[in-house]
């Protein structure tokens, strides 16, 4: 039987990422830099408020929690944090009650967040996306190409058993430089 939950709040994983063009999401230094190489980006509108309002909480690896933490800025997320993190012993005590660790598997984590009542997660971090992939639990893409090689570094996708076949829904350009594409997974019918 499905809870009363589940029916109003179908889950759903999603991911919005910037990569390289060579699939890399942090250089060999695990620096994130490069992603400044056309700054005007972040003055202009590409999507990200968007995406976020669909979701109800970030889920985020362990690197990409600290990365954040490391910005020299106020904590700007008014939606929960949950951090997966098998050697993270406690959130700092500057981000308790905004940022919550969380341990297990895939599908532990994903039945501990939504028995919390969060269904619409955004997934972000290399490590926690390719074993979200792994498992096949991660529903839309939005993948932001910035237009540098940096030929080694933290990738995106890893190996998988078997194809995940996603659908292109919509591609744009910002700044005739930068290509963003939204995917889909193609999910067969029962």
């Amino acid at each position: 039987m499905i809870p009363h939950n589940m029916k109003k709040n179908k889950p759903v994983n999603k991911v919005f990422i910037a990569t390289s063009m060579d699939g890399y999401i942090a250089d060999r230094d695990g620096r994130i830099g490069w992603l400044d190489t056309i700054p005007e980006i972040n003055t202009i509108d590409s999507g990200y408020d968007a995406f976020t309002s669909e979701i109800d909480a970030f889920v985020f690896g362990r690197v990409t929690f600290e990365t954040v933490c490391s910005f020299d800025m106020d904590w700007f997320y008014t939606k929960p944090v949950f951090v997966v993190s098998n050697t993270l012993e406690e959130i700092p005590q500057k981000y308790k009650g905004k940022a919550f660790l969380i341990k297990g598997t895939v599908l532990e984590i994903l039945a501990h967040i939504h028995q919390k009542g969060y269904y619409r997660l955004y997934i972000d971090g290399g490590g926690l996306i390719q074993n979200f992939l792994k498992e096949d639990m991660i529903d839309e893409l939005v993948i932001t190409t910035i237009p540098v090689l940096l030929g080694g570094g933290t990738p995106l996708f890893s190996s998988l058993s078997e194809q995940l076949h996603f659908e292109c829904k919509r591609t744009t350009l910002y700044l005739d430089a930068i290509v963003q594409n939204h995917y889909v997974r193609k999910r067969q019918s029962l």
